[in-house]
């Protein structure tokens, strides 16, 4: 999907694109047209402007021509023109109702409309002709046009009625009928003639129509007066009878459609009538339960009536001799009467011969196989059955006809659907020769006609007309017993019960782990004990998955072994008896594939959204996974003969096929492959949209079509023999196939038939393999055989079997002729997977090497390792014992079978014996070396769990059984001497102490307990003193020691073994989830921390160390399998590419702690369109007060002197004239408070770019001009430039949004070119809230981004495409960056609160790795904020501490302690010469700076002090160009440092802390102040481009004033002082504070006599300044009612207006401070200035969308006829003023963040300068004034 937008909150008709535009659609619908523009995946909509030129309206149909142009048709029948978004004209009644169709074409354009005209156009839309089809011969009142097309000289027209005419413009008025059908309402009555090939159907429509089935078209149509429900035609075929709705029915003559009778017996509609098949009845079945029976000689007169029926009458048939009738009901019963008398017949013996006529009932014993076996629905409308062929045919309510055998007695027969009809199927009839089916269906009006194709014809059919069983693909077997199918071998029954669910899959664990963190919150306050030095690597498997997999084995090219066991992909080198691994699966692999041409291979696993992982067998790397279409597992996957291809089957329900093209990691198609396992699936190596699978009773040959797969099954010939098929290959051509059965036998097909069968296997076959001149097959009877090219000749068999065993063999073999499963080819030699899991090499002469092997099915418990030999044994459920080398031989020395299963077993202290526990309650000692019997016992019943022998002389052996006893025997005499009682639950695990005295026991009710040897008594010792304790061994998992190795998640997970290594030190652990954890001992405290690997699937049932700690041995209870790992000490870590290893690292303490990360943490982004009042204002807003009416509503024509001006105006001298536009000049200010590296260089260095608000900026140094980027709609909130020199000057910014709903307010990405703003792609994507970071790939193709969401989600997008490539959850916490590395398009980094992951892209998947501290003493994981990088794989990250850690891959391998002072906020890599800049919190200081410069490696640097006079400077971003360093602060300051001179340039100023509350212009010159919460008022110049001058005022600023003269200038504070300064020396005048609220507004009256200064203490002061400096208050306003927004003095400085937070505007008097009242004298007040919000003369500037926010602010022009407000959604609007009208007509100005604070006209009215709330940025906008 490319991209997806809401459309419209109504319904839309119409939507076209627009074949002259590039990436532009237009829809249209309920009273809208949206022009739509695709750029990037965002659909970007702008709504046509109706405008004055016509109505608002519905628009149904569209079409768009050359030069922006759209036409459109309208629901009253004008045709509305566009240009752009704008109605241009309309053509006024171009039809005279709704216009419903357009159609362009070359000529011009065809409208139809539901006028029944058709009109055509020129291409400039001017009228050709008209065609009014009501008029021509086929016409009629109330045809109504619905879809018109116009191709050179003819048309194509459909109308309301389901008719399609076609018209040639010559003959225009005799249309060619070429289609039609019924209209209008449900269509239900169906009837067929006797002896013609006729049909007749009735409707709602009220139309009877008679159709010819020869000629597909309709003969006579005839309207009758009521909507028809039936139909039936005589015997004869003279009489058509019609049952209606309203209870009458009528008899028709056929001929010519005249009426015989009309009779109306019955009030409710009439649903079923039919003739006796000897002509003289008529049975007619109504809706109010009775059967009327009419004789059609006597002129249809009354004989009888049935009444047994509880419900409405379905369905009737007579019985072929007349005499009896039978009825089914809505109830479904089936109910017999005697003819024509109407009498029930009860007796069902009278009825058992009775032969019917026709057969349509639903219910009956002829028919019950229609019904499903368990469930009681009755969704079938009608059925008819064909004697003679022995069908019947069905119709339902789901739109399918279906085709079964009759009789069909047995419920859930089986059948063959047909699809066509849209919804229910009302009837269904045989024609009167059985050649056709006719159905009808009720709401979509139509009637089919289905030929019959009898089963012995079936064949040659099928090559006639291939689409027919198209059809045929989809008929699912239904769920009959399928009493013709063999039986299932045992092998393959055992497999397709196996089922791959799992209670909690891997991909479950973050979520549970967060879950259960919640939870336990409270108790983890204890430092968590650290991880082990020691980590272990996988060494080599034992064990090869083939008891339920299959053709999973193969050679690569250099002739290594590959295939998987477990979770784990193994290479085996068979020269060297190594093996290499691929880790990158989390659960059981279950099937394998190699490519073609490469050494790639592709793996399927088990999982809730389970992967296909395609992986390099050289470099063991992961090239791409696949995931997202499959559930619960993958059981089959193939590539295609050219490589590029992949598909794969899912173990759903529905075993779901996907193709893929793998590199991309993208779904081509996707299909529903059977309700049956299937096993196999291979693609057609010639064509490659051409694919097979096969399974239980499945063989289907599909081919691609789109996004979709087509099937067709293979036929067999003979039906319902559908075999079960283990095994396919392709052949010589793309025609043949090959599939080996479950009965033995070798299918041959070519296309879809089944050509022949060979005998070739004793049992199923489960593996073929295609060879250049021949076959190979492997059977479950150990057979491999050798083939020629047509399966005609066994070339040669192979019997596996011990005497062919040939020396260099790894093992043994268990038993002669082993189930074979997989077979593969090469380097001279036969490659054989066994059922037990052996892996053969046999050779073409004969002799066969065992290679690997593991247990057989079945669980695998017991594990012992031997006292002083790198050897172990093992006792599984599949009845063996077995020895196994550890040493370089890697193989299983000895096996024993056993009479039953065990789960443990014990070497004696001496090596010499092997004691195992078996599951039938008896254990046996045998001898070590020949594993012959010395000695057994049978004591227990249930399973023996452990078995143990003390240390030492090995006297006393423990036995422990799940019957919750530990019975004590003594070796020497072989008797038991003690047995331990006291446990609640079974035994899990028993220890002895170094003296062979006591026992510790844990149990299944996790209770630890000790017993005393020999007797058992048991003890109790208190849980500090069991570590004192010297034990033997320990495998417990209970206890204060090892509390630390049960995880968060332990409701979910048992820890099933553990074992602790002879020096005591470390704990290995293995749980139910398949983890192999290594923990520290003790592990004392709660959530231990760990190293964790994954190998095993599922249970690792086992784990031991061997006696020198050198190795350990682990035990897979389900994936039989036995790994051993290698053990490595602390410090020794050799580089190797694939480590399993992760270790737990989410560490409960904080990752430090600075206010600016927290701030910039906590931040919460809101969306402009959610912003809220910035005051706290409350009222009712002035534009829903009611107006008070005026006393003085002057008479028109008045003697009186004409009302004064409103304002006092200062341009008088000139016109007018007024302010049409305003365009962004200058904007003061950057975002470096809460945002970071986003200030750039770009053209060689001359030009910067940076960020704030909504606006992106760029900034020529020399010149300190600007330009802007303004097409974001919100803030923005980080930007990066494209590095590569294909993409110069590309920059990509991100923003803030909503939810992720992909509407207009979702977080978005723009990407565009700097230099002439266009915008190259948008990317709506799913961060809800925002996006926090992005970062183009190496190549300059992809793009990253990082979310503001609570999963902190990371993307990657092919950016020109606006394709997602990638997408994944980051992490729980802030991620505050991620970037490419700079030589990559394939791996980043992402650094945030407590994390940094190592990150890869393959294919669509991303792959992380957590960064290991664990190499490096005392690290831990600390918040990073930064990240750069180096050659060789080195990354650099920046932590919150002032250290940067230095990374190798992804391991810590050193810090650079303190590389500043305060958190490293900013690290930039630049990519000419490798040196790193890193920019942090410092205090300025003789030898350290906020600024270095390091080297390559970070070991030297050169530190640059930023000399802005700060107490510490805090840099959120640094960049390098030539020679220069640029930096961008907290303080909104953007400085050029130079690296040679260290000297430093401020280049751009902001306030630092918002909101600017305070603004003011000079009266004269273009200077402005701005006073601000930063505690600074600071004076810019437009003309210079650039701030003049700063005062620091040590407090929060909240208004300023300049006096009418400019020589002073006014400050209010927000502590309620007000400061009075002198321009010229910037000295205190005077100063007051009077107030303990902030100053809200300050002004000097127009005469420079008084200061009013008003406050949010609801009041105004009044001050004389002609007193001097001492500011003695003269007086002050009464009843303010609410606290003081603005202040406006008149020109004559007498009257003060004041506008107020609750809505209202007062007057007062200067300077007594009185209330004026008089609305006749506040009208003829002229005004100084007028900045107030409120007021008649400007209700027009309140939005009707102002529920939650307000105007902030407003300001008048000096012309006094323009005004501009602000408001809280942060937009700048430009009015007319006076605006008393409300919700005024106004232009709008975006780029500020939500709240703009205030507003002002500069001198002149050349510029306004709006003052941002959030955004602490100053806008200058160029007025532009209409031309004289």
């Amino acid at each position: 999907m490319l991209s997806m937008a809401p459309g419209h909150t109504d319904r839309i008709f119409d939507i076209s694109w627009d074949v002259y535009q590039p990436n532009k659609l237009v829809s249209c619908g309920v009273k809208h047209i949206k022009f739509w523009s695709l750029c990037g995946n965002a659909l970007t909509p702008k709504r046509g402007v109706f405008g004055k030129t016509g109505d608002l309206q519905t628009i149904l149909c569209l079409a768009c021509a050359r030069d922006e142009l759209t036409y459109s048709g309208a629901l009253n029948g004008d045709i509305y023109v566009w240009k752009g978004i704008n109605l241009i004209r309309t053509i006024q009644g171009a039809h005279t109702a709704g216009i419903f169709s357009m159609n362009a074409c070359e000529e011009g354009f065809a409208t139809g409309g539901r006028d029944g005209c058709i009109r055509l156009w020129d291409l400039t839309f001017k009228p050709i002709t008209v065609i009014d089809l009501r008029e021509t011969d086929q016409g009629y009142k109330g045809l109504s046009v619905r879809s018109v097309c116009w191709r050179g000289d003819h048309i194509l027209v459909g109308t309301q009625d389901s008719e399609i005419f076609e018209i040639v413009v010559h003959e225009r008025n005799k249309p060619f009928l070429i289609m039609q059908g019924h209209c209008e309402g449900e269509l239900w009555a169906l009837a067929v003639h006797p002896t013609k090939p006729l049909a007749v159907t009735g409707s709602d429509d009220r139309s009877v129509r008679i159709w010819s089935l020869v000629d597909h078209a309709l003969i006579a149509r005839c309207n009758m007066e009521e909507p028809i429900r039936c139909a039936a035609v005589n015997v004869d075929g003279i009489h058509l009878a019609l049952g209606m709705k309203d209870g009458s029915f009528t008899v028709l003559r056929v001929r010519d459609m005249t009426e015989v009778v009309h009779i109306k017996d019955r009030k409710e509609a009439i649903h079923e009538l039919k003739y006796s098949p000897d002509g003289t009845y008529l049975a007619v079945g109504c809706n109010d339960s009775s059967v009327d029976i009419y004789g059609v000689s006597q002129r249809y007169k009354k004989f009888g009536e049935c009444v047994g029926s509880l419900s409405f009458i379905t369905h009737l048939d007579w019985s072929s001799d007349s005499r009896y009738l039978q009825t089914n009901d809505g109830n479904g019963k089936r109910l017999f009467y005697r003819m024509p008398g109407g009498k029930e017949v009860t007796n069902k013996e009278e009825i058992k011969g009775v032969h019917w006529a026709s057969w349509t009932c639903v219910s009956g014993l002829e028919v019950n196989g229609i019904w499903p076996k368990y469930s009681d629905i009755s969704d079938i409308n009608s059925v008819d059955g064909n004697y003679t062929g022995q069908v019947l045919v069905t119709a339902d309510d789901y739109g399918i006809v279906k085709l079964f055998r009759y009789p069909c007695l047995r419920k859930g027969a089986k059948f063959k659907k047909y699809i066509g009809h849209s919804a229910h199927v009302t009837n269904v009839r045989w024609s009167h020769d059985y050649q056709w089916v006719i159905s009808i269906g009720g709401a979509d009006h139509s009637v089919f006609q289905w030929k019959f194709i009898p089963e012995r014809k079936l064949k040659d059919a099928l090559h006639i007309a291939p689409q027919e069983n198209l059809a045929d693909s989809n008929s699912d077997e239904s769920d009959s017993d399928l009493s013709d199918v063999p039986e299932l071998d045992s092998e393959i029954e055992q497999e397709t019960q196996l089922t791959y669910r799992r209670q909690v899959y891997t991909e479950d664990l973050p979520q549970l782990k967060e879950q259960y963190k919640e939870k336990q919150k409270s108790g983890t306050s204890k430092r968590r004990e650290r991880a082990p030095g020691n980590s272990i690597r996988l060494h080599f498997v034992h064990g090869y998955r083939g008891y339920d997999c299959r053709s999973n084995l193969f050679y690569t090219q250099i002739g290594e072994i590959v295939y998987h066991v477990a979770a784990v992909g193994v290479i085996y080198n068979r020269q060297q008896n190594t093996q290499r691994f691929y880790l990158g699966h989390d659960d059981d692999i279950l099937c394998l594939a190699i490519h073609p041409v490469k050494d790639y291979v592709a793996t399927g696993q088990v999982g809730r959204d389970p992967s296909v992982h395609i992986w390099d067998t050289e470099t063991i790397k992961p090239l791409s996974i696949l995931k997202g279409y499959h559930q619960y597992g993958v059981c089959a996957v193939d590539f295609s003969a050219d490589g590029k291809r992949l598909a794969s089957v899912g173990i759903d329900d529905s075993h779901t096929i996907v193709l893929w093209d793998w590199k991309k990691g993208e779904k081509l198609s996707i299909a529903r492959g059977s309700k049956d396992k299937i096993f196999v699936v291979k693609m057609n190596p010639y064509v490659p949209d051409k694919l097979i699978t096969a399974g239980i009773k499945h063989m289907k040959f599909w081919r691609r079509a789109g996004g979709g797969l087509i099937g067709r099954k293979g036929y067999v010939g003979t039906p319902g023999k559908n075999d079960t098929m283990m095994c396919a290959v392709y052949g010589w051509t793309e025609e043949m196939a090959f599939s080996g059965t479950s009965t033995g036998d070798v299918c041959i097909w070519r296309d879809i038939f089944l050509v022949k069968t060979v005998k070739a296997h004793d049992g199923p076959v489960f593996s073929m393999h295609a060879l250049e001149k021949g076959f190979v097959t492997g059977g479950k009877d150990g057979v491999v055989a050798l083939w020629d090219d047509s399966f005609e000749r066994c070339l040669k068999t192979y019997a596996i079997k011990r005497a062919a065993l040939a020396p260099g063999s790894k093992g043994l073999l268990l038993e002669d002729n082993p189930s074979i499963r997989a077979i593969s080819l090469g380097h001279g030699h036969l490659l054989v997977g066994t059922k037990n899991g052996e892996i053969l090499e046999v050779d073409k002469s004969g002799p066969i090497t065992l290679l690997v092997q593991g247990h057989m099915e079945g669980e695998v418990w017991g594990l012992a390792t031997h006292p002083y030999l790198p050897i172990c044994a093992t006792v599984s459920d599949d009845k063996t014992l077995r020895i196994w080398d550890l040493s370089p031989s890697h193989c299983m020395l000895a096996v024993r079978k056993l009479k039953k299963g065990g789960r443990c077993c014990c070497f004696s202290p001496d090596g010499k014996a092997l004691a195992v526990g078996l599951n039938d309650g008896s254990f046996l000692m045998a001898n070590a070396d020949t594993l012959e019997d010395l000695v057994s016992f049978h004591h227990r019943k249930d399973i023996i769990s452990d078995i143990r022998f003390s240390p030492g002389s090995g006297k006393y052996l423990a036995v422990a059984s799940h019957d919750s006893f530990i019975d004590i025997y003594n070796v020497m005499s072989s008797k038991r001497v003690g047995t331990c009682k006291g446990a609640t639950s079974y035994i899990t695990h028993i220890d002895w102490d170094v003296r062979g005295k006591l026992l510790q026991v844990n149990t299944g009710a996790k209770e630890q307990l000790f017993f005393e040897a020999p007797r058992g008594k048991k003890q109790t010792i208190p849980s500090g003193e069991v570590e004192k304790i010297g034990w033997a061994s320990w495998t417990s998992v209970l206890g204060l020691c090892c509390e630390g190795i049960w995880p968060v998640i332990g409701e979910v997970t048992d820890v099933t073994a553990s074992c602790l290594t002879s020096d005591k030190t470390v704990l290995a652990t293995g749980d139910d989830l398949g983890f192999v954890k290594l923990f520290r001992y003790p592990a004392k405290g709660k959530f231990g921390k760990f190293k964790r690997y994954v190998a095993h699937s599922t249970h690792v049932t086992n784990v031991r160390w061997t006696f020198d700690d050198s190795m350990l041995v682990t035990l897979g209870g389900t994936d039989m399998s036995l790994m051993v790992w290698t053990n490595e000490m602390e410090g020794y870590r050799e580089k190797r590419p694939c480590d399993s290893e992760e270790s737990d690292i989410d560490s409960e303490e904080d990752g430090g702690y600075d206010s600016d990360v927290t701030r910039e943490n906590e931040i919460s982004y809101t969306i402009r369109a959610l912003s809220t009042n910035i005051r706290p204002v409350f009222g009712i807003k002035p534009h829903l007060q009611q107006k008070e009416p005026s006393v003085d509503e002057r008479p028109p024509v008045s003697r009186a002197p004409p009302q004064p001006v409103k304002l006092q105006t200062n341009n008088v001298g000139k016109k007018k004239r007024p302010i049409e536009d305003l365009v962004l000049e200058l904007v003061f200010g950057y975002r470096g408070r809460d945002c970071r590296n986003n200030v750039h260089y770009l053209n060689d260095g001359d030009d910067i770019i940076y960020h704030t608000a909504s606006v992106g900026i760029l900034h020529n140094i020399a010149t300190g001009t600007q330009s802007f980027y303004q097409e974001h709609n919100d803030d923005i909130l980080c930007l990066t430039v494209n590095q590569h020199p294909k993409f110069i000057n590309i920059v990509a910014t991100g923003q803030v949004g909503d939810s992720a709903d992909m509407s207009a307010t979702a977080p978005s990405i723009h990407i565009w070119d700097a230099v002439n703003k266009q915008t190259l792609s948008i990317l709506r994507c799913y961060h809800s809230k925002g996006v926090c970071s992005v970062s183009f790939s190496a190549t300059g193709k992809l793009l990253l981004s990082v979310g503001l969401d609570p999963e902190h989600t990371i993307t990657i997008w092919r950016w020109q495409e606006g394709a997602k490539v990638a997408s994944r959850a980051g992490h729980n916490q802030r991620i505050f960056v991620a970037e490419f590395r700079p030589d990559s398009d394939s791996q980043f980094v992402s650094v945030g609160v407590k994390h940094v992951k190592f990150w890869t892209l393959a294919g669509r998947a991303l792959l992380s790795k957590k960064g290991l501290l664990s190499t490096l003493q005392d690290a831990r994981m600390q918040t990073m904020l930064a990240v750069a990088f180096g050659a060789n794989n080195l990354t650099f990250t920046g932590t919150i501490s002032g250290d940067v850690c230095v990374w190798k891959d992804h391991i810590l391998c050193r810090i650079v302690a303190k590389a500043h002072n305060g958190p490293v906020f900013a690290m930039y890599t630049t990519l000419r010469d490798g040196l790193i800049v890193t920019g942090g919190k410092e205090r300025p200081s003789k030898e350290g700076g906020a600024v270095k410069l390091w080297d390559q490696e970070l070991r030297r640097c050169r530190a640059f002090r930023l000399e802005t006079g700060q107490v510490a400077d805090c840099v959120r971003s640094v960049c390098r160009g030539k020679g220069k360093i640029l930096v961008g602060t907290r303080n909104a300051e953007i400085i050029e440092v130079g690296e040679k001179n260290a000297a430093c340039n401020v280049l751009v100023n902001g306030h630092v802390d918002g909101p600017i509350w305070g603004l003011a212009t000079h009266p004269s010159r273009d200077f402005f102040l701005s006073a601000a919460e930063d505690g600074t008022v600071r004076l810019w110049d437009i003309a210079d481009k650039k701030m003049l001058n700063k005062v620091n005022l040590g407090h929060a600023a909240r208004t300023v004033c300049y006096s009418p003269e400019g020589d002073m200038v006014a400050i209010g504070m927000k502590n309620g002082e007000f400061i009075i300064l002198l321009v010229s020396s910037l000295k205190i005048w005077g100063k007051k504070r009077d107030r303990r609220c902030a100053i809200h507004d300050i002004r000097f009256s127009p005469d420079s006599r008084f200061l009013a200064v008003g406050s949010s203490e609801n009041s105004v002061d009044f001050y004389d300044l002609t007193l001097g400096p001492t500011l003695n208050r003269i007086s002050y306003c009464k009843d303010i009612p609410s606290f003081v927004i603005q202040m406006d003095f008149s020109a004559d400085s007498r009257h003060l207006q004041v506008s107020t937070g609750c809505y209202k505007r007062h007057v007062y008097e200067v300077p007594s401070g009185k209330h004026l009242m008089d609305q006749a004298a506040i009208d003829r007040i002229t005004w100084a200035t007028w900045t107030s919000i409120l007021g008649d003369e400007v209700m027009g500037i309140w939005s009707r969308h102002a529920e939650k926010a307000d105007v902030t602010c407003a300001c008048v022009s000096h012309s006094g006829i323009s005004l501009v407000t602000g408001d809280d959604f942060g937009m700048v609007k430009l009015f007319d003023f006076p605006c008393p009208e409300k919700f005024a007509k106004h232009k709008r100005f975006l780029g500020h963040s939500p709240h703009v604070t205030n507003i002002r006209f500069t001198s002149g009215d050349r510029h306004v300068i709006s003052a941002g709330g959030d955004d602490c940025s100053l806008f200058v906008w160029k007025c532009v004034h209409m031309p004289h």
